[in-house]
């Protein structure tokens, strides 16, 4: 049987392929958008700190514990503004390490515009991978705080008494924990300058000596003690994070 004859009128249509645009923006609209995202930091720094300024005398306990211990004594004040002026460092500082997981999200935010649907999925395991390693950065900086204030109050042996004002000590505190957390955001600085083919494994592998240099540097400048407990602890684990980062690096690529 002869197959029928197709009718001309009738025709398939086809799915047309809309190629994928660039989001472009001027730079007034970067502009906005900076300050956009700048604002809702700022706003989460200033929630957080509020948390911490009502919570502050258990927390300032807890800060302080690690001194008691160690000396016996209790923190002073040489000021009559001096403890208020404590409460809002505390509170700063505080404000700053609650909100970061926002931050870093806002961050992220600002820079997708300018990536490709392939690296834009990685939003949720770089915000939540940051967070991982901040809080375990803080936690080791806090593991550091003992060992590194018995080198630095008893460099002077028993013909020196201190007496650390609490201002300076909170100070102290809350620098090596912020310290300890960028510092161990090294690997997710490497791992994105792979994703953006800034770097690659190669270059990595070539400058080991260099880079462990650089950490050793980094790490001697970066710490508020300077102290080599706090120097040893914050650069072994940067050296690992940037080994890791290599084999992170070979696994991307396939």
């Amino acid at each position: 049987m002869p197959s029928l004859p197709t009718l001309p009128f009738i025709k398939k249509k086809e799915k047309e392929v809309v190629p994928p645009q660039e989001v472009r923006m001027t730079i007034f609209e970067h502009l906005g958008e900076l300050r956009k995202r700048l604002m809702i930091s700022v706003v989460a720094i200033v929630i957080g700190a509020i948390i911490v300024y009502i919570f502050f005398v258990p927390l300032l306990h807890v800060m302080s514990e690690p001194y008691q211990q160690l000396k016996h004594r209790k923190l002073i004040a040489t000021g009559v503004a001096d403890q208020f002026l404590v409460r809002i460092q505390v509170a700063g500082y505080g404000g700053f390490v609650l909100a970061f997981p926002v931050v870093l999200w806002q961050v992220w935010r600002f820079v997708t515009p300018g990536l490709n649907p392939k690296e834009k999925k990685y939003a949720v395991p770089f915000v939540l991978s940051s967070i991982v390693l901040f809080v375990l950065g803080g936690v080791v900086g806090w593991l550091t705080l003992r060992p590194a204030l018995g080198f630095l109050l008893g460099a002077g042996g028993n013909q020196v008494v201190s007496a650390i004002t609490a201002s300076s000590y909170v100070k102290l505190v809350a620098l090596i924990i912020v310290a300890f957390g960028l510092s161990f955001e090294f690997p997710i600085l490497l791992v994105f300058l792979l994703l953006a083919r800034v770097i690659n494994t190669r270059q990595l592998r070539r400058r080991r000596r260099i880079a462990f240099v650089g950490i050793l540097v980094f790490a001697a400048v970066i710490t508020p003690s300077q102290d080599p407990y706090s120097l040893f602890l914050m650069a072994l684990p940067m050296y690992i994070f940037y080994e890791a980062s290599i084999i992170i690096g070979r696994v991307l690529k396939r």
